[in-house]
């Protein structure tokens, strides 16, 4: 009896070891360390967008070359987003660099395996850095492969987590002509009408047929292109107005409108805190959309009506599709959605005519609008919204992940002496 009670208090102890690694928060995450930084704010969208950062946050060590928002135009205005994707894999960094590392390395120059390299798309040194100490005290950044130049170099450090992140700025993008230069698959084969049939939104998709505008959204897709296609069942809805009576630009503008210009996965929705703009976007309409979350819901309201996100029917950078339950109504066209009218006045007497008084002039205009007015969309903000600038909390984010660093051991450190208690009263027995 006594080896089986011994047997369940290790089985207990495991547990409770196991628990606290469980609640150990993670040991980084390059969206809340870039956030604090606006000059890097479209290198971090662009991580976020291709998924990039959640390759960075699962892996340790690692090191991310940043590049300034005025760096990184060279390379986002001239290729598309499954590009530029591969090219910004190629500056993270496999291993931990800090300055001081930087300019003590080993024979003056070493090849630094990236993310490129683990796709499988990188043959030869393709995806390898070269990092050479320079003359000077400047370090070099360049392509692994034999023979390439040293396109960039060390600017400043940004922030460091050492030995688990390390976040630098470079001068340029590392040229690597052999990822700038391929061809990129091309999104624009992708059937979406065939995906849209299969998804349970044929009406929507003989609209984008018969207007014309699936051309539109076609051409739009290298560049990035998210989709919110209305099921069947969203246009049977009683509130829906009688799109016949629009003309050939409105339901082209209408079309537009359930589409952004940019690749938009659903946890970048999540975290979106500002209005968005869409392909209907132009200088005389906003034509623009708001997201709000509610849990693991995301909905987007569009001021005259709220449709919640059912389901997500293709992911894959550039494009992403998803079907909502209700067709989006921009209030350009459909104007906002009405007020609720005022209750009635408090009466001072008892009035037997009020009883059989007629509706008042309020009353009638919300009952003869109600087909378009909708309920309130959820009024929860999105969690871990992005900031616009520093903030308090991003700026001391250093602080914050040394001391979850030091309350994991000093935690692992009561829980082993417990252990060490519990094993001496055992071998008292």
């Amino acid at each position: 009896m006594a080896s089986f009670h011994h047997f369940f208090i290790v089985l207990s102890l495991l547990a409770i070891f196991n628990s606290a690694f469980a609640a150990a928060p993670a040991a980084h995450n390059i969206t809340k360390i870039l956030e604090a930084y606006p000059e890097y704010s479209e290198f971090n969208n662009l991580l976020i967008q291709t998924k990039l950062a959640d390759e960075i946050n699962s892996r340790e060590p690692v090191t991310v070359l940043v590049l300034s928002n005025g760096a990184l135009s060279s390379i986002t205005g001239k290729h598309p987003l499954s590009v530029v994707k591969n090219e910004l894999a190629l500056h993270v960094l496999l291993d931990y660099f800090d300055a001081g590392k930087l300019h003590k390395i080993s024979d003056g120059s070493t090849l630094s395996t990236t993310l490129y390299q683990t796709t499988g798309n990188a043959p030869g040194n393709i995806g390898f850095v070269n990092i050479t100490d320079l003359k000077g005290g400047n370090v070099g950044f360049g392509s692994g492969v034999p023979g390439s130049t040293l396109d960039s170099t060390y600017s400043k450090s940004v922030q460091q987590q050492p030995y688990t992140i390390s976040v630098l700025e470079i001068s340029a993008p590392i040229n690597a002509p052999a990822i700038l230069t391929a061809p990129a698959p091309s999104a624009s084969d992708v059937n979406i009408t065939g995906l849209l049939e299969k998804a349970g939104c044929k009406t929507f998709a003989s609209l984008l047929l018969s207007s014309g505008v699936l051309k539109t959204y076609q051409s739009a897709i290298d560049k990035g292109l998210t989709i919110f296609a209305p099921n069947d069942e969203a246009f049977k809805a009683a509130k829906v107005p009688d799109l016949n009576k629009l003309s050939n630009a409105e339901v082209v503008s209408l079309l537009q409108y359930h589409a952004l210009a940019t690749y938009t996965p659903i946890g970048t929705l999540k975290t979106t805190k500002s209005s968005i703009s869409t392909l209907a976007t132009n200088g005389a309409g906003k034509y623009d959309l708001s997201v709000t979350t509610a849990g693991d819901s995301v909905s987007l309201d569009t001021g005259v009506d709220t449709s919640r996100i059912s389901s997500t029917v293709l992911d894959s950078t550039p494009l992403c599709i998803f079907t909502v339950d209700g067709l989006l109504l921009p209030t350009e066209l459909f104007g906002k959605a009405p007020a609720s009218a005022p209750g009635p006045a408090p009466e001072t007497s008892p009035s037997p005519a009020a009883d059989v008084e007629a509706p008042g002039p309020a009353l009638e205009s919300a009952t003869a609008s109600s087909p378009l007015s909708s309920p309130a969309p959820p009024t929860s903000s999105p969690v871990g919204s992005p900031s616009k600038g520093p903030t308090a909390d991003s700026q001391n984010i250093t602080s914050e992940n040394a001391a979850g660093a030091l309350e994991t051991p000093a935690l692992m450190k009561m829980l082993l002496t417990v252990s060490v208690s519990v094993f001496a009263s055992i071998l008292m027995f």
